[in-house]
């Protein structure tokens, strides 16, 4: 049985009152591109930064060898977001600098919008 989670995937009792309980993104072994950033944008719009970085973390395991450095930053990015939404402020700005360095250097992959998540990763590595 897989242990619960909080909406940014702390994990919680087994026993844990349901209203604390947020699923977790589907696993799986295969996701495009597109479908990964729309869903992840969803999660994201809905408040759930974990769950955007297990998206992004599950494109990165699968895409093809040449993308992986681009959606290991977003992979990174969802996790700074998790520290941030978690008070950790000093998680947040570690891991945002990190994938600042890793996306800057990468091919952007379509439909990556990277001035958005290139914005968005330079707040938090400022707080």
């Amino acid at each position: 049985m897989t242990r619960p989670r909080d909406r940014y995937g702390r994990p919680l009792a087994l026993d844990a009152p349901a209203h604390q309980i947020v699923a977790t993104a589907p696993e799986r072994d295969d996701i495009s591109s597109a479908t990964a950033w729309d869903e992840a944008t969803i999660y994201l719009g809905q408040d759930l930064p974990f769950h955007a970085h297990e998206v992004f973390e599950q494109r990165w395991r699968c895409c093809p060898p040449g993308e992986r450095d681009c959606w290991r930053a977003l992979a990174q990015w969802g996790a700074a977001l998790t520290h941030q939404a978690r008070g950790n402020p000093k998680g947040s700005r570690e891991v945002a600098a990190r994938a600042i360095e890793l996306l800057g250097g990468c091919e952007i992959v379509d439909p990556i919008d990277a001035e958005l998540v290139m914005t968005s990763l330079k707040d938090l590595a400022a707080k």
